[in-house]
């Protein structure tokens, strides 16, 4: 019987794990190699190998409400969208409050995970550990590989003929950690993701000229949506993401592609995806069309190659005299502990079951936390992940056989290729994936039972936000505070911003919304018969 859980990394991933694991009445034992709880949020002013970096500017894409702990919302004078710091300061409340510090070995570093060999029979692992350059091996029931995928950069120098002749400097962007030493410099961005438009805005005011080259383009969405309220509360509900799988997809892909580009035409800024209907990601950045406008960041095509001094595009345009090249070419899935064929064995692909579980192991006893991403949140995933794992830990749910679970791997990559085309990264719908895991443990609300007795709460779970006290309504792991942070999760999302009271707080109206999206066909059929 599993009993004793060894913990890799203290980020959102690993606090939640060791939650999890203490709710379950688990042993969890953390090992964190830094000396502080938050991962990717723990800033520092210098990168280091094998841990996350962010640069000190970065703001949050999900608003506060959508990506608390489903137990702990933030306070209600937070910021909707909040700097990394506010974000830090709570991810330490949330450890001290639910005291997981006692369980966390800092500075220590893993350096092997190994089977037992008597895995067959057990399901054990050997971990071996490094603190003060002193070794420790330690026997674990059970394993939750929480380290992130922030950490390995993806610098594609063999990509770019003549890199390795050019005399300028050429950085990762988890290098970067502001603007201040780039003042009066020309600077190319190679990357149109997050982080390389934050960078690219970001020195805009400072350096002589920025340019971004993109690949393959991107939607560009501001976090600030209709009627001025937070994108993600009004884009992940459930009623929406029914309409998104109910409607035909040429409907389905024709709306999509008319919301986003409601705040400005991406074809005048250079910015169309390749594949308009893809559902990737998009970039959340408020000021880069703004910056385009006024001519202080410029969009190119694919850098072609480089010679000493420039840059030349694929368009055959150049851009002379660079002095730094930025790299904002995401990450790559590593994990130098573990044998590589446990986690990667369908073409070499990180292949996981739900995104979690190996398939070819003998005992389900290992499981990666985190490595899922979709327009929904990391931490409120990466909780109710935890809470399925430790439940196959302690044999009260059954993973399907080895087939079984290949099957569904097959399936859900030929779904993401569909919906989100070629890409390294696990992406998945994030309601419909909540709810699969949810289902596992009896966590998944029950909508018709909530219309039928609670039609408030109801009304709010389906048409509203589906943020992430939902799954801890009901069934186990239930919290008693749940209803009250759904029915008021919009007094929270509203204070911060009302510091000066005009008049009373204006709430979305979903029932608006879905009155205009009925009133459509009717009058799509009015017209018609008209004609007729």
């Amino acid at each position: 019987m599993v009993k004793r859980v060894a913990i890799i990394g203290a980020g959102v991933s690993g606090l939640a794990s060791i939650w999890c694991c203490l709710e379950e009445g688990l042993e969890p034992t953390c090992f964190e190699r830094s000396n502080g709880v938050g991962g990717l949020w723990e800033f520092s002013d210098h990168s280091e190998e094998g841990r996350a970096s962010i640069y000190k500017s970065v703001f949050t894409n999900s608003s506060k409400e959508m990506m608390c702990f489903p137990d702990f919302p933030y306070p209600d004078d937070y910021p909707n969208y909040m700097h990394q710091s506010k974000v830090q300061e709570y991810i330490k409340t949330f450890a001290q409050k639910k005291k997981l510090l006692r369980y966390i070995q800092f500075e220590t570093l893993v350096t092997s995970i190994k089977k037992c060999p008597n895995f067959l029979v057990t399901g054990q692992w050997e971990i071996v550990s490094e603190k003060d350059e002193k070794q420790e091996s330690t026997i674990f029931d059970a394993v939750m590989i929480c380290s992130g995928h922030h950490v390995y950069p993806n610098l594609p120098t063999d990509s770019f003929p003549g890199l390795d002749r050019f005399q300028g400097h050429f950085l990762h962007s988890r290098d970067y950690k502001g603007p201040e030493v780039y003042k009066g410099k020309r600077v190319l961005v190679i990357g149109l993701g997050n982080s390389g438009c934050d960078i690219a805005v970001e020195l805009s005011r400072l350096v002589t000229q920025v340019i971004i080259s993109t690949r393959s383009g991107s939607w560009v969405m501001s976090r600030v949506w209709d009627d001025g309220y937070p994108w993600d509360m009004l884009y992940v509900t459930r009623f929406a993401s029914f309409l998104r799988n109910a409607l035909p997809s040429f409907v389905s892909d024709w709306l999509y592609v008319k919301k986003m580009n409601t705040w400005f035409k991406h074809e005048n800024y250079g910015l169309m995806p390749l594949n308009r209907y893809y559902k990737k990601e998009p970039v959340f950045n408020d000021e880069l069309p703004s910056r385009i406008l006024c001519g202080t960041v410029s969009i190119k095509p694919t850098v072609k190659e480089f010679t000493e001094t420039s840059a030349v595009f694929e368009d055959g345009t150049v851009f002379e005299a660079i002095d730094y090249v930025i790299f904002a070419t995401g990450y790559g899935y590593a994990y130098p502990f573990l044998d590589d064929s446990i986690i990667k064995s369908r073409n070499n692909d990180v292949t996981l079951f739900k995104g979690i579980f190996p398939p070819f192991l003998e005992k389900p006893t290992l499981a990666v936390i985190g490595l899922v991403q979709s327009l929904g949140a990391t931490i409120p995933t990466a909780d109710l992940q935890a809470r399925w794992v430790v439940k196959v830990f302690a044999n009260s749910c059954t993973l399907p056989t080895t087939n079984e679970m290949m099957d569904d791997i097959e399936e859900k990559m030929g779904k993401k290729l569909k919906w989100f085309g070629q890409s390294q990264t696990l992406q998945t719908d994030y309601i419909t994936y909540m709810d699969e895991l949810g289902s596992f443990i009896g966590a998944k609300p029950n909508i018709p039972w909530l219309f039928l007795t609670d039609p408030q709460l109801a009304l709010e779970v389906y048409f509203g936000p589906c943020s992430p006290y939902q799954f801890r309504l009901m069934g186990p792991g239930k919290w008693d505070g749940a209803r009250n942070a759904i029915l008021t999760q919009w007094d929270r999302t509203l204070k911060p911003t009302r510091t000066r009271a005009v008049s009373e707080a204006k709430r979305p109206q979903p029932f608006h919304n879905l009155l205009k999206i009925l009133l459509f066909p009717v009058l799509l059929l009015a017209v018609l018969l008209a004609f007729y």
